[in-house]
């Protein structure tokens, strides 16, 4: 009984945490401290905050990874969640490792926008796209970010001749096309964007970087 006890113990699910950008929301755990434990087969549940009963999440019953997509199982983006995971090896089960609460509208990541810069020879016009939740519309396409949350986008303009590092924020506001006056010809010009959350205070990171020599 004692080995058995020892080796529920060393072959539980360690740092069960929520990771979500844009409410693609997954679950990840650390195997055990068992050597044993890399061969071990892992249980997802979940539940809403509140709720008596577990639910199970069949495509994450008896796997081995060490992620679990719940995308969908968090889709109301309100509600506060929480998962559970447990190992199996050679017919042992841990007890259960629980997650820290997890609400979605809170603690999700927003992305950068997509960014395309087209240029003339004194003016940059700058096309913003936020990012995508993972959730659709009726007609199917997927509906942006901008939806769930009043979002800015920020854009800043980098001149390569003075300093890679130096960003000058140009914009913020919501308008998806903007245009960029009274620049230098013959310059090399480098356009980044985020979004900007006003309600939260939250930033997404830089988009990647779009540069045009004017």
């Amino acid at each position: 009984v004692l080995e058995n006890q020892d080796l529920q113990d060393s072959i539980r699910p360690q740092k069960v945490e929520f990771h979500s950008l844009n409410f693609n929301t997954t679950l990840h755990w650390q195997p055990g401290w068992a050597r044993e434990a890399r061969d071990a087969l892992y249980f997802v549940q979940y539940k809403v905050y509140g709720q008596s009963t577990w639910q199970n999440k069949d495509e994450c019953w008896g796997i081995s990874s060490h992620v679990c997509d719940l995308t969908h199982e968090t889709s109301d983006i309100q509600e506060p969640y929480y998962s559970r995971v447990r190992a199996a090896l050679a017919g042992v089960y841990s007890n259960w490792s629980l997650s820290c609460r997890f609400t979605p509208w809170r603690e999700t990541i927003i992305g950068p926008p997509m960014v395309t810069v087209v240029h003339s020879n004194k003016s940059i016009t700058v096309k913003l796209q936020a990012p995508h939740s993972p959730y659709k519309r009726k007609r199917g396409s997927k509906i942006p970010m901008t939806n769930y949350y009043d979002l800015l986008y920020q854009v800043f303009i980098i001149n390569n001749l003075l300093n890679e590092q130096h960003k000058v924020l140009v914009y913020e506001g919501k308008d998806k096309v903007i245009k960029i006056q009274d620049l230098r010809p013959g310059v090399s010009y480098c356009i980044v964007a985020k979004m900007y959350m006003p309600m939260l205070d939250h930033s997404s990171a830089y988009s990647s970087r779009q540069c045009t020599m004017l």
